[in-house]
C-alpha cells in the first residue's frame, strides 16, 4: 500500500484511483461494506483500490481541547486497511487551507485535480467543505461535471444497532469488548511501541510491556484477556496475555497506561511495536491493601485470561 499525504503532490502512478472517502476510524463494518463497493467500482474501471481520509481527524482539528474519542491512530488506521486491500491511502493533511475550501472547491481542488480520482464512494451521511456545507447530492453532482463517479452506500446495521464510531466506543467504555468486536468486525486493537515505564511489574514477578493510549480514547478501565501481536524484531509472533488499563492507583498514578504481562513469555520488547487485542474484559481497576494482595490477584487475573483465550 502507497502511502499519499499531499495532494498537490501526487505522483502519476498514483492517480486515477477509485477511493471510499472519509475518516475511517475503528475501520468498523460500515466502513468495510464502503470499500468493498469501492473495490467493485476499480474492478471495473481497471483502477487502484483507495481511501482518502484525513491527519488529524477534522473534530481534533477544530476541537483540540476536547477528550480523546479516536478509536484508532493513524498507524493502526493504516494497518487495517491494508488487511483490507487498499492499494492508496491518501492520509490529507488537514489544515486552515483544507478547512476552508468551498465543497466545490474540495471536488475540484482535491479530488479531481490533485488526487485525479476516477470514483469516489461515500457513505449516506457524508458531509464535507467549509461547515460541512456540502452533501452526498452535491458531490453526485459535482462527479457529473468534473468527470468522476460517485456512489452513495447505505448504512450498515448490526442487528437493531447502526454500525458507527459512536456505537462502538460505548461498547468499549462499558466494557464490551465482544460487542465491539460485533460491529467492527475484528477486535479492538490498541498499537504501539513499548514504552519505559517504572519497571513494577518486574519486581513483583510479572514484567509488563507498556504503551501509552495518549490521543485515543479509553475503553473502560481494568484488566483484560488480551492477545499481543508484536509487530517487528526477534520476537515477532502472537502471544496470549493478561493486560491492565488505566491509572494504577496501587502506585498512585494518574496518566493512564497499557500493562501487558505476556503469558508464558521471556524477552526483551522495548522499542518493539505490538498491538494489542481486547478480548475480554475481567474486572475493575482496583486499589489493594498491600502487594501480596496485588500479586495474588494479578495470579487469578492470569489463569482467568487463560482460559478465556483457550477457549477462543
Amino acid at each position: 500500500m502507497r502511502i499519499v499525504r499531499d495532494h498537490q503532490f501526487t505522483a502519476p502512478e498514483d492517480r486515477g484511483a477509485a477511493a471510499a472517502i472519509g475518516n475511517f476510524d475503528g475501520v468498523h463494518l460500515g466502513h468495510t461494506a464502503v470499500i468493498d463497493i469501492t473495490r467493485g467500482a476499480a474492478a471495473r474501471l481497471g483502477a487502484p483500490l483507495g481511501v482518502v481520509t484525513f491527519e488529524p481527524h477534522p473534530r481534533e482539528y477544530f476541537a483540540p481541547e476536547a477528550p480523546p474519542f479516536r478509536l484508532t491512530g493513524p498507524e493502526a488506521r493504516a494497518h487495517r486497511l491494508e488487511k483490507l486491500g487498499v492499494e492508496r491511502l491518501y492520509e490529507l493533511k488537514f489544515n486552515a487551507a483544507m478547512a476552508a475550501l468551498t465543497p466545490e472547491g474540495f471536488a475540484a481542488e482535491v479530488l479531481r485535480d490533485g488526487l485525479g480520482l476516477r470514483h469516489a464512494v461515500v457513505g449516506r451521511d457524508f458531509c464535507f467543505g467549509k461547515d460541512r456545507a456540502g452533501d452526498v447530492a452535491d458531490l453526485t453532482r459535482f462527479g457529473a461535471a468534473m468527470g468522476f463517479g460517485v456512489t452513495v452506500a447505505d448504512m450498515v446495521t448490526e442487528g437493531p444497532t447502526r454500525v458507527s464510531s459512536t456505537a462502538i466506543r460505548k461498547a468499549l467504555s462499558e466494557g464490551r469488548p465482544r460487542d465491539a468486536k460485533a460491529l467492527l468486525g475484528h477486535w479492538h486493537r490498541i498499537e504501539g511501541p513499548v514504552i519505559g515505564g517504572e519497571q513494577r511489574g518486574r519486581d513483583l514477578g510479572y514484567p509488563t510491556a507498556n504503551m501509552s493510549i495518549d490521543g485515543l480514547h479509553p475503553p473502560r478501565f481494568g484488566v483484560y484477556a488480551v492477545v499481543v501481536d508484536v509487530l517487528d524484531g526477534p520476537h515477532a509472533g502472537s502471544y496470549h496475555g493478561a493486560a491492565s488499563l488505566g491509572v494504577r492507583p496501587m502506585f498512585g498514578e494518574n496518566r493512564a497506561n497499557l500493562e501487558t504481562y505476556i503469558l508464558d513469555f521471556a524477552g526483551d520488547l522495548y522499542g518493539a511495536h505490538l498491538s494489542v487485542a481486547l478480548i475480554d474484559f475481567l474486572r475493575p481497576e482496583e486499589k489493594f491493601e498491600g502487594v501480596d494482595h496485588l500479586i495474588a490477584q494479578m495470579e487469578a487475573d492470569c489463569a482467568r485470561a487463560r482460559a478465556v483465550l483457550e477457549a477462543l
